[in-house]
């Protein structure tokens, strides 16, 4: 094999290893603001809310842990903004709750705002926030 080709296959295999690092690494650390989705079921709620009953856990890990122990596991903002590029995040499941509090014709039920949403899991109703605590 020529030299010139075995350098270009070692700088892309090089280029894999940091893009996959890129994608994993974020995901592990641990610094910025710590944010939870929690969760309390709601006696007293008229309004709209999501339909929550068998979210997948694997892609509502935070939701469905809300909703069965009151509180998510922690999710660490990154300082630079690079961090959500490559994880999944609290953020993204108020977003994807927002979709789905969405009518057909693209109006809004009302069922989710920026940090708060009401969904119905099992014929309960639950508030789910989005909070930050300072550890």
């Amino acid at each position: 094999m020529r030299r010139i080709t075995r350098n270009l296959i070692a700088v892309i295999l090089a280029v894999l290893v940091v893009l996959l690092a890129l994608g994993a690494l974020p995901g592990y650390l641990r610094t910025g603001d710590p944010y939870y989705l929690t969760a309390e079921p709601v006696e007293d709620r008229d309004g709209p809310t999501v339909n929550a009953t068998g979210l997948s856990e694997q892609r509502f890990p935070y939701t469905t842990a809300a909703v069965e122990d009151g509180r998510s596991d922690p999710y660490w903002e990154g300082p630079t903004g690079l961090k959500e590029a490559f994880t999944h995040s609290p953020f993204d499941e108020m977003s994807e709750l927002d979709q789905r509090d969405r009518n057909a014709d693209g109006t809004d039920a009302g069922a989710v705002n920026e940090t708060t949403a009401y969904v119905t899991d099992d014929g309960t109703v639950y508030r789910i926030d989005l909070v930050r605590e300072d550890e």
